[in-house]
């Protein structure tokens, strides 16, 4: 099991990881080695709580496909358990990103202040507008 959040947890069985090798300069172990890792993770298979997988298969993200499968990329480092534990930690910060509400916005009112500095600043735009009109020979 890895830890998330208070008594939220991943089930590793859940969770299942690629090897591939990563793009890039690398020079000649770049070749040789696979040390980028695929995350794969079904949101909809897994043993999340209903609302988290709901809220994470709504996600506006491109690593959520369809099927409401999870895929992560992880090649930052050249050593794979790094990678694998980068790839899980970003997959734990989606999980916590979606278990904690969104806190609810409450609507502020303008000040008396920047309201009067409001209006000043539309009698000078509006002053100045007036004073590019023709001039009037009386």
């Amino acid at each position: 099991m890895y830890h998330v959040q208070d008594n939220l947890y991943l089930d590793e069985r859940d969770i299942e990881f690629g090897m591939i090798r990563a793009q890039g300069a690398g020079g000649q172990n770049v070749n040789k080695v696979s040390s980028a890792v695929h995350l794969r993770f079904d949101v909809r298979a897994s043993s999340l709580p209903g609302h988290i997988k709901d809220a994470l298969c709504a996600l506006p993200d491109r690593r959520v496909s369809k099927e409401g499968v999870i895929v992560i990329k992880s090649q930052a480092f050249r050593s794979q358990e790094k990678n694998r534990g980068e790839a899980l930690e970003r997959l734990a910060e989606m999980v916590r990103g979606v278990a904690q509400p969104a806190k609810a916005r409450r609507p502020t009112r303008p000040t008396r202040a920047s309201q009067r500095r409001r209006v000043q600043r539309k009698v000078l735009h509006g002053e100045i507008k007036r004073l590019r009109g023709k001039i009037h020979d009386d």
